[in-house]
């Protein structure tokens, strides 16, 4: 298990790392040069969307390698979805600006965004179900929990490095061609990835399957759409909170506060080490009290700290930002720390690979890709502290809460009875 537990880690560190570099590479660079007819605030909106195409990507990608982790096995989907996504990251960094090539630029950009998005929607649900089917049913949540942990370090990873770059180049270094060593960076890591994920055996629970779904994605439509709708609004307000800390925040703070991008950077990234290293620690609890219940509550304190994070953002003081930052991603972490292993719990094993990433990877469309622009637009209209931010991210909070409160408990119900609970 610790072994299969690492390369899945391992896997999804440097798939978000590719997903995350993209997303910092937007707050700080890519609107002034893709999209330099733009005013500051258009090309800053403008890059954001490029940022949200790959979210809209995303269920997409659990369609199609759904079909296959279902089908075929959680096995090849791990290498096909880092195969893809770490080519079209290594693309990225290689696009001209807007003054090379002109508007092909900004479109070849939101192609190999697309396909970014694409690839990373597949990874999640073989790599959680990998690892979830393989666990004892006692601690799924913990060893499901360490492919949860990959985000945080692909964020670390991709931010590191871009702070080290605008620590050590000028401004004028960085946007010529600084941005774009991280996007290089990642077809070795691929390459690692890819490595790590070649002797990892298929899952116990896809072997025992003796009839496969003939397509997947239409029997999760017919018989689990409404498990589908709600676990995507659960996991909206984790999405929302942390794109609102990670990507809109670093915007916010240079562009409207006058924080340099370093302090940025090292503020989120300080937050996201505390929300890495909580992650086992809320997901072995989630072993002992059940799913649903710490869901619940990282969801409750959500709504509750989306007004003070906001005002905490606005002082621009590094140790009050990095408490408004912690805060929220604690609330987050509560939650998505047992994911990995509530939703496949949630589906039976057939449609599984199929049915949990779409619903996740929705939850992505509805709070993270919007979560930037509306976030930016908000802001630009409130006065010192953006009150609306505050508001948009609370109404999301209530909306998962709700949902939350829908969803069945699927503790300790075994991971293959769970035909009970799947309405």
């Amino acid at each position: 298990m610790l072994r299969l537990a690492a390369a899945s880690l391992a896997g999804t560190a440097i798939e978000f790392y590719d997903f995350f570099v993209y997303g910092t590479a937007a707050a700080l660079v890519l609107g002034p040069l893709f999209f330099p007819t733009f005013s500051p605030l258009a090309g800053t909106l403008a890059a954001f969307g490029t940022f949200g195409v790959g979210f809209v990507a995303r269920p997409l990608g659990s369609v199609l390698f759904g079909h296959i982790g279902d089908r075929r096995g959680r096995r090849p989907v791990l290498f096909a979805s880092l195969l893809l996504t770490g080519a079209s990251t290594v693309a990225v960094g290689c696009v001209p600006g807007y003054d090379t090539i002109g508007v092909a630029a900004p479109v070849l950009l939101l192609v190999l965004r697309f396909l970014q998005g694409l690839g990373l929607g597949g990874e999640w649900g073989g790599a959680v179900l990998l690892t979830a089917e393989h666990a004892p049913a006692g601690r799924r949540a913990l060893w499901s929990s360490f492919p949860q942990i990959g985000p945080a370090i692909g964020f670390l990873l991709a931010n590191g490095v871009m702070l080290a770059l605008s620590a050590s180049l000028s401004d004028a270094q960085f946007a010529q061609w600084g941005w774009r060593v991280p996007f290089w960076a990642a077809g070795t890591l691929a390459l690692g990835g890819l490595w790590l994920r070649s002797s990892l055996a298929e899952s116990p629970r896809f072997l025992e399957i003796h009839e496969h779904a003939r397509m997947p994605f239409a029997e999760v439509v017919r018989h689990h759409w409404r498990l589908v709708l709600l676990t995507a609004g659960a996991l909206a307000v984790g999405y929302a909170v942390f794109y609102a800390v990670t990507t809109w925040s670093l915007a916010y703070g240079t562009e409207r506060l006058g924080v340099s991008r370093t302090v940025m950077l090292i503020c989120i990234m300080a937050a996201v080490v505390v929300k890495g290293s909580l992650t086992p620690v809320m997901a072995l609890l989630g072993d002992r009290y059940g799913r649903k219940p710490l869901c619940l509550l990282g969801c409750t304190a959500s709504v509750l700290w989306m007004f003070p994070m906001v005002a905490l953002l606005a002082t621009g003081q590094p140790l009050l930002m990095f408490l408004g930052f912690t805060g929220a991603l604690i609330s987050f972490v509560t939650m998505f720390s047992v994911v990995a292993a509530y939703l496949p719990e949630l589906y039976e094993p057939r449609v599984r690979c199929t049915g949990a990433a779409v619903g996740y990877n929705l939850g992505g469309v509805l709070g993270g890709a919007l979560t930037p622009i509306m976030a930016t637009a908000l802001a630009e209209h409130s006065g010192r502290v953006p009150w609306g931010v505050g508001a948009y991210l609370t109404a999301i909070a209530l909306l998962s809460l709700g949902c939350f409160a829908l969803l069945p408990e699927t503790r300790p119900v075994p991971v293959t009875a769970v035909e009970a609970v799947t309405g």
